[in-house]
């Protein structure tokens, strides 16, 4: 008897048709992805809809791994400890009266781990008002200043620390950004240009500052393309990142390789713990686990999410690795679907015929 054949291996004709696929669906206007495995025998990319394999696009809150990875290089450096209070490096002035409690001021004693990890309880400055206005097209600079004195006037829910309790906040990751700026001496786009972007011989990868600056590609929220410079250009620690879909890549497998800092330390950022939004999915320090399925939570992808619809992902059953934008702030759920079918597909490729 004739054996069947199995499936052909993942190639550029079907990726392609994958992703013009990807952008005929609803709102999704543009994207781009690249795939990887572990030994690079597959490592391909491909686009859609606006987007070209090698358009620059804002990373947003995949940013967050940068900031991670530049921490973590820190304290092999023995200039900073996880565990340190922030206090010990930020101004008193700064930082008073940002997480105050059952009427207990906590600001001075957050650690630096618990900012990481969004376990601060420091509330985010981002959802509601400010996420509204920016969708709306009220486009303005969010600076370290404005965000701490917004955060002033919200309520925490939960003081620093406390068991099984965490919420996803920006303000976070500005704070972080200042710690970083504080210990360094120098601005954060510096440092990701020494600390990463240099060291990785990132050609496409840099800190958006001006906001006259239109080589990245706008993103989406729904059908409104968003136009937000100033904002964008003042959140560099948060998600002001821009990069490209294989220069992300380069990245991503510098970090999981232990490139940038002791691989050793990849297993201590992984303390998950379930957050219900801005998505469905667990928070480790500084970096995110997302599971493929409801029927199976305890695996999935690990990396981060990006406001914009942009990802950086490793999925350790396969060794796969997937980067790169739906551009549309609510375009997850397409993302997630088309990686979940991209390594069904592999697993379904190595499997013996």
């Amino acid at each position: 008897m004739k054996e069947k054949a199995g499936p052909s291996p993942l190639d550029q004709m079907r990726f392609d048709r994958w992703m013009a696929a990807m952008t005929r669906r609803r709102n999704i206007f543009g994207a781009v992805m690249c795939v990887e495995n572990q030994d690079r025998s597959l490592s391909i990319v491909s686009s859609g809809g606006e987007m070209k394999p090698e358009t620059p696009f804002f990373i947003a809150s995949v940013t967050k791994l940068y900031v991670t990875a530049v921490l973590l290089q820190l304290r092999s450096r023995q200039l900073l400890r996880l565990d340190d209070r922030i206090g010990e490096y930020l101004p008193e002035a700064m930082i008073k009266g940002i997480h105050v409690y059952q009427n207990v001021d906590y600001s001075r004693e957050i650690t630096i781990k618990q900012l990481m990890s969004n376990t601060s309880g420091i509330p985010d400055y981002f959802s509601g008002r400010v996420f509204a206005d920016l969708i709306a097209g009220k486009d303005q600079s969010w600076p370290l200043e404005k965000t701490l004195e917004a955060v002033r006037q919200l309520r925490p829910k939960f003081p620093p620390g406390m068991k099984n309790k965490a919420q996803y906040s920006d303000t976070n990751y500005q704070l972080l950004g200042k710690l970083i700026e504080t210990v360094t001496g120098q601005p954060i786009e510096a440092t990701f240009k020494e600390c990463i972007f240099d060291r990785l011989r990132l050609t496409q990868t840099y800190v958006y500052k001006d906001p006259l600056d239109g080589r990245p590609a706008s993103f989406y929220y729904r059908k409104t393309r968003l136009q937000i410079p100033l904002y964008m250009s003042s959140i560099a620690p948060e998600g002001g990142i821009v990069s490209t879909a294989r220069e992300t890549m380069t990245f991503l497998r510098a970090f999981f390789d232990g490139v940038l800092f002791p691989q050793t330390d990849l297993k201590e950022l992984m303390g998950w713990k379930f957050l219900w939004a801005p998505g469905t999915f667990f928070y480790g320090s500084g970096i995110v686990r997302q599971p493929l399925s409801l029927l199976n939570m305890k695996d999935g992808l690990i990396g981060h999410w990006g406001q914009s619809g942009a990802f950086a992902f490793h999925h350790p059953e396969t060794g796969l690795y997937f980067t790169g934008t739906v551009n549309q702030a609510i375009g997850q759920s397409a993302a997630v679907h088309r990686i979940a079918r991209i390594i069904r597909y592999y697993k379904k490729t190595q499997s013996p015929t």
